[in-house]
């Protein structure tokens, strides 16, 4: 699995505070371990996000990516981050 960050990703999570930031970190190393973990609620999502998934990082704040399987590798690519309204609502 290689895991890669678009600019707009990175950008929101820079602005999230430091303990979001770490949150993330351990939720991802979670993710790496074991995708499907309940913790994450790995979910897929629909409308404007159909073909991306969802794992939550807190109780309000997402990580949005979209998996693609290339040859021998699957590819994570995380496209969006931030609270639930913000990436559903805003």
């Amino acid at each position: 699995m290689t895991i890669r960050y678009t600019d707009n990703f990175l950008k929101q999570l820079k602005k999230s505070d430091v303990r979001i930031r770490k949150a993330f970190k351990q939720r991802l190393l979670l993710f790496i371990e074991s995708p499907k973990d309940l913790e994450l609620n790995n979910h897929a999502l629909q409308k404007e996000y159909l073909g991306f998934r969802s794992i939550d990082i807190t109780g309000d704040h997402r990580a949005i990516y979209k998996e693609v399987i290339q040859e021998d590798d699957t590819y994570i690519y995380f496209t969006s981050f931030g609270t639930h309204n913000q990436l559903y609502e805003g």
